[in-house]
């Protein structure tokens, strides 16, 4: 029999209440904002974008009219045009999701982008996390007309995934992304988390130029995740931080 001390006990009880927490209160650590929406486009015709909070493999998605959705809503959505030109996305709530739309002009590859670092400092001390700034950044990619080229890079304060693939997402088709932070690639070594649902997830590792290859086997949706800690204090709204927090997510819908 395995004898556990009191201390001990102690110790796995706090430890798993505070994942239970985190879980249902603190998305910060578990639950992300991704963009969802359909990679082909069509000339002058208005085209849909979704953002959506949770955790997609668990089938986790918040009520955009929700407490927890409400601490992340103040984002900013965007699209960059294959010239360059940036336009915001204005969105309303539905049930399960923001939803905005933007009508391409142009032919090429569009990159659909948000940020939101707007968010309320969070003490986790006692679940052993720090006091820390939240930042996340979501990007999605939709093509119009034949030629795909690779999404912008869209945050130069933190971190941003490009889809830098020559090729339209397909079933069995490859997929490279690049993840960049402030502007440069990756360490070689980065977690780049790949989800489907049911539970389904894969961890990748970006190679030395911050690029992670993959598969797309399935007719789902793929979510990618990657974080990175800045050890970086500050203060917001009067609230003292200790380090940012980054999550960048890209998602891709077939």
């Amino acid at each position: 029999m395995l004898f556990i001390s009191t201390d001990n006990m102690k110790q796995i009880i706090k430890s798993v209440l505070g994942l239970c927490l985190l879980l249902a209160f603190g998305q910060v650590s578990a639950h992300y904002i991704w963009i969802q929406t359909a990679e082909s486009g069509k000339l002058n015709k208005a085209h849909e974008v979704k953002v959506f909070f949770g955790e997609y493999t668990y089938g986790v998605i918040e009520d955009p009219n929700g407490d927890n959705f409400a601490n992340v809503k103040n984002f900013k959505l965007w699209v960059m045009s294959p010239t360059g030109e940036r336009s915001e996305i204005n969105t309303v709530a539905g049930k399960e999701a923001y939803i905005g739309e933007f009508t391409p002009k142009e032919k090429g590859t569009y990159t659909v982008f948000l940020n939101n670092d707007e968010i309320d400092v969070i003490d986790y001390t006692q679940y052993d996390f720090g006091i820390f700034k939240t930042h996340y950044h979501s990007t999605a990619k939709v093509v119009v007309g034949e030629e795909t080229k690779a999404t912008q890079a869209t945050n130069e304060t933190g971190m941003v995934v490009i889809n830098s693939s020559h090729n339209a997402a397909a079933i069995d088709a490859e997929v490279t992304l690049k993840v960049l932070y402030k502007g440069q690639p990756v360490d070689k070594g980065q977690e780049v988390a790949v989800y489907v649902a049911d539970m389904w997830s894969k961890t990748l590792h970006a190679d030395a130029n911050g690029e992670v290859k993959f598969k797309l086997p399935w007719k789902t949706t793929y979510t990618v995740e990657t974080t990175k800690k800045e050890e970086f204090p500050g203060t917001y709204k009067g609230e003292n931080y200790e380090f940012i927090w980054h999550c960048a997510t890209y998602s891709i819908a077939l």
